[in-house]
């Protein structure tokens, strides 16, 4: 979408998704109309549809992309690093932080839904989000264990579904003990095999 657009234009686009991003943080996606957009970013219809064609689709598929984005940057900076035991330790606060500041608010699961769920847009979306975070933890579960690659991966796996399972009754719940329960029994056997190899 970017190819072909200038600096400024790039600018513009990214200002409208990141306006809208806060809109359905707090109004959800399916209440966050064009009128709302338009009204947060002082942006004419027409601009609008210059850089979002589809319209109001375009606009939330380019959001939930930003917001998958936003999944890995607030695991930053110990997702690019899970090298070592306390680096595991950090990356389970920065979890556990993201998900209590967003409550019961899922943005992204919004997004997605508002899209539909079995909607090819929603469902590359989702599908990067977890290939890319799923490789970091794999990453990080080889440099502590001595696990194959396949090994490290149904590990990595686990630790993930772990997250988002906590997630899913945080927002049921409002309580994010499950969360910080889940993530911690997923990857504690990490500190056994961390501490042998050191």
């Amino acid at each position: 979408m970017n190819k072909g657009m200038t600096a400024k234009g790039r600018a513009t686009r990214q200002r409208i998704i990141v306006a809208a991003a806060l809109l359905t943080r707090e109004k959800g996606a399916a209440e966050t109309t064009l009128d709302d957009v338009r009204a947060a970013t002082a942006t004419s219809k027409s601009q609008l549809f210059h850089y979002f064609p589809e319209g109001r689709s375009d606009i939330l598929a380019a959001v939930a992309e930003y917001e998958a984005g936003q999944v890995l940057e607030a695991q930053q900076p110990f997702l690019s690093d899970l090298s070592t035991w306390e680096s595991w330790q950090g990356w389970q606060q920065a979890v556990l932080d993201h998900y209590t500041e967003l409550g019961q608010k899922c943005p992204l699961g919004s997004l997605t839904a508002e899209l539909g769920k079995s909607s090819p847009q929603a469902r590359a979306i989702v599908s990067t989000l977890y290939d890319e975070w799923e490789a970091a933890l794999v990453r990080g579960v080889e440099a502590l264990t001595s696990d194959g690659e396949a090994a490290a991966r149904h590990r990595a796996r686990s630790i993930l579904a772990a997250v988002q399972g906590g997630v899913v009754m945080l927002q049921a719940t409002g309580r994010t003990d499950y969360l910080e329960a889940a993530v911690t029994t997923a990857t504690s056997p990490l500190q056994l095999t961390g501490a042998g190899a050191a």
